[in-house]
């Protein structure tokens, strides 16, 4: 028994933990599936050059005599055995317990499950190195003027749509003409677009053009930006183009819904979408135009796979790779005979958030409310001192998820502030700080400082088997600090549109889990900034303004100084908490033999159109 636990309090938790050992036999993309940050690029598919991580040695696994296991020990770099063969076909399961939604544009997409499907076939026209800093080997380059306010970017001249229309410095104009629309229905404008010179003022109807934007010629493009900031070379610029010649006279807010973007998108990538069954399957064929040479593999089959099958279909080679895999099942699969499993650190985390307030969709910004029902902070800090998440990370994921203490992932080493526990586990605290802030126990459950009835509405994504069991794991923990918290599981489409990311917030949810895959520049205003659609929470604060305007500031370009920044507000995050995160997240993905030419993660130097089999047919796993 961990010190502080008193018995009525292990007890309950000692038989959750017992219901969800017993049922973690799948994981998949466990309680949810990541939702993007702000560009959210191609899930690691078309990383810059850079290093590879670490190898284990020939032919060894990594073993964990404890039970727990390090990510340290895999690489992200897929070991080629044998040969190339001409042509061939692979089939990537995209795991989940839904339909992917079907909004095939990176100007418009909102989940990963798209983003999944949208990185076979288009991409972004820059790339960046393993430091995240943008650089001239994608299929755009670019130059910055000395004051570093004006970026000149100039495209590939064989850099095409795939039905043979060049991409165009127009077509990157029109992408951001159509963000910054009123009536465009996506999530991507943010202070991002509003950094480029009139786009404020475009975006208010005060202008009829971008004036910040200037066509140089039919590949060249010239943004010049209100601020230079060290976020322009690290996730600032927007990079996805948008077809001008398909949807230049398509009104802005029926592009997202139109048969071009779900039914016959287009890209500049590798592949080309052949057919697409709505929700559940892609068929690509290559691209032979694709700028950077024409892929190795003829086909690839994109389907939807179920957790529950997911090891089926990895076994019998029904599919060869996967977007992700349950790594509470990596112990009792480790040897599977025809696979090598894949590692990296993830760009990601889950938490916990906090309803505090609306948006206002008239506006583009948080409305905070200051009667909200989650409003104490120290209601919600009880709640993250309530819940062991190390625990969680070492039962559930054998130590494939670990404890998360900050808003910024190791992922990101440079800005991560390691030294920062968080807060820590302590329920007998926990009991004490509801206590004091006058949250009375009145028999099961405790009441409001007004002694009115305090009912807290959660909810958290459907998955796998996992996925319920962790939910009721939080609700027992909030339950023995004497809090009442009502449970909903809701799948991945719905759960985004209760939370907000229409711009709708359901007055139903006070307090809900779900998980951020970060984007490559560490300023957080994407996600909680207070103009940013992505900030469910709906947090604002003053402190919180100053930061994040300190963060991309002239004197931030000295890395030291934005280290110092964000280190400060990632505690300000821990102190006002709008939001806890839970667990920080290893990426395990096994890999059909056969494949050749595959990694995972950033630096890696190794892209899609390179992917290769060695033979026909998948390796199947020994019986």
């Amino acid at each position: 028994m961990k010190p502080g636990w008193t018995r009525s309090f292990f007890m309950p938790l000692l038989l959750v933990f017992t219901l969800m050992l017993a049922a973690c036999s799948n994981d998949g993309n466990t309680n949810v599936t990541n939702a993007p940050a702000e560009t959210e690029e191609e899930a690691g598919t078309t990383p810059a050059e850079g290093e590879e991580s670490a190898t284990p040695a020939e032919n060894e696994k990594p073993v964990a005599d404890d039970g727990l296991y390090s990510i340290d020990d895999f690489s992200n770099v897929k070991k080629n055995e044998g040969e190339p063969i001409k042509g061939g076909s692979i089939t990537f399961g995209l795991v989940s317990d839904t339909p992917f939604e079907g909004t095939l544009n990176w100007n418009f997409y909102s989940g990963d499950p798209d983003a999944q499907v949208l990185s076979w076939f288009d991409e972004g026209l820059l790339t960046w190195d393993k430091s995240y800093v943008y650089t001239n080997d994608g299929a755009a380059t670019y130059e910055v003027s000395e004051d570093g306010r004006t970026f000149t970017f100039t495209i590939k001249d064989n850099v095409n749509w795939q039905d043979g229309k060049p991409v165009t410095a127009e077509d990157w104009l029109f992408a951001h003409e159509v963000i910054g629309n009123p009536k465009y229905d996506g999530p991507r404008y943010d202070s991002n677009f509003i950094n480029i010179v009139g786009m404020k003022e475009y975006h208010e109807g005060k202008a009829k053009t971008i004036s910040g934007i200037e066509v140089l010629g039919e590949k060249k493009l010239k943004i010049t930006y209100v601020q230079s900031t060290p976020s322009l070379l690290t996730g600032g610029i927007w990079t996805y183009p948008l077809a001008k010649h398909i949807f230049g006279n398509m009104p802005v807010e029926k592009i997202s819904s139109s048969p071009e973007v779900r039914e016959k998108p287009i890209g500049f990538g590798p592949y080309k979408v052949e057919s697409i069954v709505p929700g559940e399957s892609v068929v690509y064929v290559k691209n032979p135009d694709y700028w950077r040479g024409e892929p190795s593999l003829d086909k690839v089959v994109l389907k939807v796979i179920n957790p529950t099958t997911v090891i089926q279909q990895l076994e019998s080679g029904g599919v060869d790779l996967v977007d992700s895999f349950p790594v509470n099942q990596y112990p009792d699969n480790a040897d599977m005979s025809n696979v090598e499993y894949l590692g990296t650190i993830d760009r990601a985390y889950t938490y916990i958030g906090f309803k505090l307030g609306t948006w206002d969709a008239k506006a583009g910004k948080v409305v905070p409310n200051a009667k909200a029902k989650m409003a104490d902070v120290n209601l919600r800090k009880a709640m993250w001192q309530a819940v062991d998440n190390d625990q969680v990370g070492k039962q559930f994921y054998h130590g494939l998820r670990w404890n998360a203490t900050t808003l910024i992932p190791p992922s990101h080493p440079e800005y991560h502030d390691s030294a920062n526990p968080g807060v820590k586990f302590d329920p007998e605290a926990a009991k004490k700080l509801l206590d004091d802030a006058g949250y009375k126990l009145n028999g099961e459950y405790r009441t409001k400082p007004d002694g009115s009835e305090l009912v807290i509405n959660f909810i958290s994504m459907t998955g796998d088997d996992i996925a319920e069991p962790l939910a009721q794991y939080y609700v027992q923990s909030w339950k023995a600090i004497g809090l009442n918290v009502q449970l909903e599981m809701v799948e991945f489409n719905t759960f985004y549109d209760r939370v907000g990311a229409n711009g709708e917030d359901d007055p139903k949810v006070d307090v809900y889990q779900g998980a951020w895959g970060v984007g490559i520049d560490v300023d957080p205003a994407g996600l909680y900034g207070p103009e940013a659609i992505y900030n469910f929470p709906r947090y604002q604060s003053p402190e919180q303004d100053k930061l994040l305007a300190a963060g991309i500031s002239k004197e931030a370009f000295d890395v030291k100084v934005r280290q110092g920044i964000y280190k400060e507000w990632q505690q300000l995050m821990v102190d006002e908490i709008p939001v806890f995160p839970t667990l920080y997240r290893a990426v395990l993905v096994p890999v059909n033999k056969r494949i050749l030419n595959y990694a995972i993660g950033d630096g890696t130097g190794i892209y899609l159109y390179q992917l290769a089999v060695s033979q026909d047919k998948p390796v199947v796993a020994d019986k």
